[in-house]
């Protein structure tokens, strides 16, 4: 397992981190989606306080899903002592979309370059034909 590798479930989460905190943070409207009964309450568009219900309501879902997809690839790497491409290629799915939209408005130029990174990550961790296959099962005793 590399070095590299290690570091790219804590910079997943650490980005994860980062959206909760500005969830909450940012001029948001969790108060307004509160006091509305949190139910579809950020449907009317033209209400004075949309863009900031949206923002905090995708910021928040956005640090699930970036917790969900760090604490998967720390889990997976520290049981097989590989990490899955996927990971890679799923942040640069994410983040290379936001960025062509709202670069360099946003903080998206973050998921490509640590999707970039996993991939490298990936490559060096990966199973050499002499060692097999990493199972997931327990030996038996």
């Amino acid at each position: 397992m590399s070095g590299l590798a290690r570091w790219i479930p804590r910079l997943i989460i650490a980005t994860a981190v980062l959206h909760f905190v500005w969830a909450f943070a940012q001029p948001n409207a969790w108060a307004g989606i509160a006091q509305d009964g949190f139910v579809r309450t950020s449907i009317d568009s033209d209400a004075a306080d949309y863009f900031e219900r949206e923002a905090s309501i995708w910021f928040l879902t956005c640090g699930v899903a970036f917790l969900a997809l760090g604490t998967l690839a720390r889990h997976t790497l520290r049981v097989t002592g590989h990490l899955p491409a996927q990971i890679g290629w799923y942040l640069l799915a994410l983040g290379v979309p936001l960025c062509v939209i709202y670069f360099p408005v946003t903080g998206s130029w973050a998921l490509p370059v640590i999707g970039i990174l996993a991939l490298i990550a990936t490559r060096r961790t990966a199973t050499s034909p002499s060692q097999g296959t990493t199972s997931l099962r327990k030996p038996a005793r």
